[in-house]
């Protein structure tokens, strides 16, 4: 028996040019920069540069019987792009800051360069060789004895036993810098310190990695005096000694250079009590449809004779110019989003941008700047999420400016990022011999008007990176 249902759906699809925009966006301006640079690589139609048009489509000598195109898309009598692609040098100078290219070797290189100090043979080289490869950037081999076995013999047919292989490693362990190799980090302190000169704070230092390792990581300090009879003085001494060593010893060999450079995506000024804000096109070119094209398709229009070939080859250039158009349409825009939006977020926070002082940060949810503009909530979500700005106390993530508000015992709203600066303060001002637990770091904001729970502070507290307060504690 056939069955007849009706249904309606209510959908909406993006369109192409819709989700180019929305990922351009999302870019930063480096990341922006590199898409343009690709864009006028893969699509010839595409040029950067200044535009020379003479336009000068005579339109009263071409017979209507021809298949013509639409030029009008493509042609613009302004010199000028509607949107801000010049170069915007920081400097008066325009000279593009480059960053060299680091030329080094990689650690795990610097190790094997060692492998010559030790007594090897062809074997046990290669097993130390193996070894090395299996440390990470931290400086640990976190691999199982048994995995490390399998791996020799299956990869480098070389059948070993535990204890041979446990052999190869302590000499491994001994080389450059210390503690590197290590399959913990209790042996990776164990090894820094067993290669000190050894004095009186060391060998306790030695005990207590050792013999109270698990101790030692939860600060239970009385416990440690008691199990190896040590007065307070002496312990404190041995935990400076601990302190000096590093817990990862791979970074101090990497060579990877990693740019913490941030390019600002704005730039703020301050002029006569006003906020001026501009959007950064450093290293921008301007961006305009190719001549020779558009000529390509004006000789088309013009010709008297066209043929299935000259129409295919006419129809992929048109292509390419869409899709020119579409990318340059693209950039106009997200230069308009970007636009409204950072204007509507330095004029909400207008007294923060003036001052800089972090409490008079307003309360400022998505939907307040996307409201205003009257933009969609993911739009501002994108923008902010990725985009820096450049002010006179720094330079800031627009994410930073966003926050929850919370009510006062007075009926006042304050934003969360007060309330957890005001946190830090109290953690960096407390008395490391008796921390504040969450409930008394609770108790001492709810004395200065501010009601919070416990659990909120807590989740505060780790937002900013803070143990609890008995990892927090120090003699």
């Amino acid at each position: 028996m056939l069955k007849q249902n009706l249904q309606l759906k209510l959908s909406q699809k993006l369109s192409p040019q819709q989700i180019q925009l929305m990922k351009l966006i999302q870019l930063s301006t480096l990341d922006l920069e590199q898409k343009v640079q690709n864009e006028i690589a893969e699509n010839p139609a595409l040029e950067s540069g200044k535009e020379n048009i003479e336009i000068n489509v005579d339109s009263e000598n071409q017979s209507e019987d021809f298949e013509k195109i639409d030029l009008d898309p493509y042609l613009s009598d302004d010199e000028i792009p509607s949107y801000k692609l010049n170069l915007n040098s920081f400097s008066e100078s325009d000279v593009e800051n480059k960053i060299p290219i680091s030329g080094e070797i990689g650690f795990h290189q610097k190790i094997k360069n060692q492998l010559s100090s030790l007594v090897l043979n062809k074997e046990e080289n290669m097993i130390a060789e193996f070894l090395i490869g299996s440390i990470d950037d931290s400086g640990y081999i976190r691999r199982t004895s048994q995995d490390i076995i399998d791996d020799l013999a299956f990869t480098q047919n070389i059948f070993i036993e535990e204890k041979k292989l446990n052999k190869i490693l302590t000499k491994v362990q001994t080389l450059d810098p210390p503690g590197i190799g290590a399959r913990n980090l209790q042996e990776c302190l164990s090894i820094q310190l067993k290669g000190k000169k050894p004095t009186s704070h060391i060998k306790i230092a030695i005990k207590i990695i050792n013999d109270g390792f698990d101790l030692f990581s939860k600060k239970h300090f009385k416990k440690i005096q008691d199990k190896f009879n040590i007065n307070e003085i002496d312990l404190k001494l041995s935990l400076k000694e601990i302190e000096k060593l590093n817990p990862k010893p791979g970074s101090s060999l990497s060579s990877t250079i990693v740019n913490t450079h941030i390019v600002p995506d704005f730039i703020l000024s301050i002029v006569n009590e006003k906020l001026i804000v501009t959007i950064n096109s450093r290293n921008f070119p301007e961006l305009h449809l190719s001549n020779s094209y558009i000529d390509m398709i004006k000789g088309y229009n013009e010709s008297p004779k066209k043929n299935k070939s000259q129409k295919e080859a006419i129809q992929f250039l048109k292509q390419k110019l869409d899709s020119a158009q579409w990318f340059i349409d693209a950039i106009k825009q997200r230069h308009e989003t970007l636009e409204k939006t950072i204007n509507a977020i330095v004029d909400f926070q207008y007294d923060y941008l003036l001052t800089g002082d972090e409490k008079l940060i307003k309360p400022m949810i998505l939907k307040d700047i996307a409201d205003k503009i009257e933009m969609d909530i993911s739009t501002i979500s994108r923008v902010a999420n990725s985009k820096y700005i450049e002010t006179p106390y720094g330079t800031k993530l627009l994410k930073s400016f966003f926050s929850e508000s919370l009510t006062k015992s007075d009926g006042g709203e304050v934003s969360t990022i007060e309330i957890k600066k005001i946190l830090k303060n109290l953690i960096n001002k407390e008395n490391k011999n008796s921390p504040l637990t969450d409930i008394n770091l609770s108790k001492e904001l709810n004395k200065q008007g501010y009601n919070i729970a416990r659990r909120t502070i807590s989740k505060y507290r780790e937002q900013l990176g803070f143990p609890v307060a008995r990892l927090r504690k120090e003699l």
